[in-house]
């Protein structure tokens, strides 16, 4: 048997499972394609062609069908591919069953491709294609994450008093929202600074602009947010917030969704939301990604990664290195350091070693507080004299002078929110006086809860519109075709041991006279 043969006979029982789920949603009722402009009243009902004896297929039925016979068309004339291209344009019409066997055949087609010519075809690709995102989970899935398409928006669009058929166009108030948050799992403590930051800015809205708005435990699994979203759709919810744990949102994108959801995280899957839902996360290796860009823009072309013993810093320090790379940068060397160690003289012996010392070189960072105040005050005196970024897990959310003297210089990306006003937001400050939950690592959970209420009017036009944006307190707020929400940070220094927001130009760590 010849490879070729051997892919078509992996990916043939996939194949016939999603022609199956297609065939079987010939009629109006099925719950395997969405077709948003047809109701069982409405739906075109089964005829037979003239001379065929054959029901002739609704139309988008007969479209999927199409796609589905040249994806197997491209497979057979070995065009792997066009064929994983084709059965990602598949994708978005397809749901339940179906959408699961087109998604697990795509997945074996890309795994048939080797790593240079899966990176290939990734740069033939634009931003908006709908392979993409399946191209950057395979690739990150093999340890070579794509550098990520930043967003460059250009038009604000909660402001636009002046454009009134604008803004009317592009505001569309849900009726009631249901937000699915844990109330009992390990994450409680997270979802309770989500739940008052998406509860503060309801009330801050005029009482006739507010909508109804109805909370729901998304327990401690998948089937509990499934239960609690169908449970908030009975309820009338004609748009759902949540749930934050990621699995959970994996699951709920894979269910038959009759109201929009706005995903409060990324599934590990890396799967996009369903066709009219979208997703909003705080992610690492977006920080990431925007430390590298914030580094070439200011002329840093040589980089040392200094990161934690966690998932979360190695994917910060992973997009930052696919960025960095990508632009023609260089990486000296990456080091991880343990949680237990507080002497750091090797480690920042192996990271600098081969650091240029002519203002084009710096050191990354992504670290906890605590041991970045220890790792910066032994760069000092080390005589490491290169500017230091950081992801935002190095601020820990509250002023302390004293403790973060050891910083002074180091700058990092941030929520807005948490160093000045923010228009349309409540100031931090006199949030934090009354509730406790926005103090501290928990402020930018609940600038995450305040923006994501804040998305839901504007949602679907920031996804038909990338160039558009919306200033929230977690950063400039876009969204790509995909329905995933990017945030465009902020950016803070460490000053006399507070962190004050900057825009200016990178300075190197100072190093005390002697």
């Amino acid at each position: 048997m010849t490879p070729t043969d051997r892919r078509r006979a992996v990916l043939r029982p996939f194949a016939a499972c999603a022609l199956a789920g297609l065939l079987a949603a010939c009629t109006p009722a099925s719950d395997l394609l969405r077709r948003p402009d047809a109701t069982p009243a409405t739906a075109p009902a089964a005829t037979h062609g003239p001379g065929t004896g054959k029901r002739a297929l609704p139309p988008a039925l007969d479209a999927a069908e199409r796609l589905e016979q040249r994806a197997s068309d491209e497979l057979a004339r070995g065009d792997t591919f066009a064929a994983a291209r084709t059965r990602a344009e598949l994708d978005r019409t397809l749901e339940g069953g179906a959408r699961d066997a087109n998604r697990q055949t795509l997945r074996a087609l890309l795994a048939e491709l080797d790593l240079a010519t899966l990176r290939a075809d990734a740069e033939r690709l634009g931003g908006d294609d709908p392979l993409r995102p399946w191209l950057e989970q395979a690739l990150r899935e093999r340890g070579e994450p794509l550098p990520r398409n930043l967003p460059q928006p250009s038009r604000q669009i909660d402001t636009l008093a002046a454009d009134q058929d604008l803004r009317a166009e592009g505001y569309r108030a849900p009726r009631q929202v249901a937000l699915l948050l844990p109330q009992s799992s390990t994450v409680a403590a997270v979802a309770q600074s989500i739940r008052d930051g998406f509860m503060t800015a309801w009330f801050a809205d005029p009482p006739a602009q507010r909508p109804q708005l109805r909370i729901y435990d998304s327990g401690r699994n998948s089937q509990d947010a499934i239960a609690a979203y169908r449970q908030a759709v009975a309820d009338g919810a004609d748009r759902v917030v949540g749930p934050l744990l990621r699995e959970a949102v994996g699951a709920l994108f894979h269910e038959s969704l009759t109201a929009p959801l706005l995903a409060l995280n990324h599934p590990d899957t890396g799967e996009v939301p369903p066709a009219g839902s979208a997703e909003y996360g705080l992610l690492p290796e977006a920080e990431g990604a925007q430390v590298a860009e914030r580094m070439l823009q200011r002329g840093i072309h040589q980089a040392a990664i200094m990161r934690a013993d966690a998932d979360w810093a190695n994917r910060a320090a992973s997009a930052f290195r696919a960025q960095f790379e990508a632009a023609g940068g260089a990486i000296a060397a990456q080091v991880q350091l343990a949680d237990k160690d507080i002497n750091y003289a090797a480690p920042i012996r192996e990271a600098t070693a081969s650091l240029a010392q002519d203002g084009t070189a710096a050191v990354f960072i992504s670290l906890r507080p605590q041991q970045a105040r220890l790792l910066v005050a032994q760069l000092r005196a080390a005589r490491v004299a290169v500017p230091v970024l950081a992801t935002s897990h190095i601020y820990a959310g509250d002023a302390n002078a004293t403790l973060d003297r050891d910083l002074n210089g180091v700058e990092f990306c941030d929520a807005p929110w948490l160093f000045g006003p923010i228009a349309g937001r409540p100031d931090r400050s006199a949030v934090t006086a009354q509730i406790d939950s926005a103090n501290g690592a928990g402020g930018r959970l609940f600038a995450f809860g305040m923006d994501a209420y804040a998305l839901l009017p504007y949602i679907d036009w920031l996804v038909a519109h990338p160039d558009a944006y919306l200033n929230g307190a977690t950063g400039q707020l876009t969204a790509d075709h995909f329905g995933r929400v990017h945030r465009l940070v902020g950016w803070a220094r460490f000053d006399n041991g507070l962190a004050v927001p900057v825009t200016g130009a990178l300075e190197a760590t100072p190093v005390p006279a002697q």
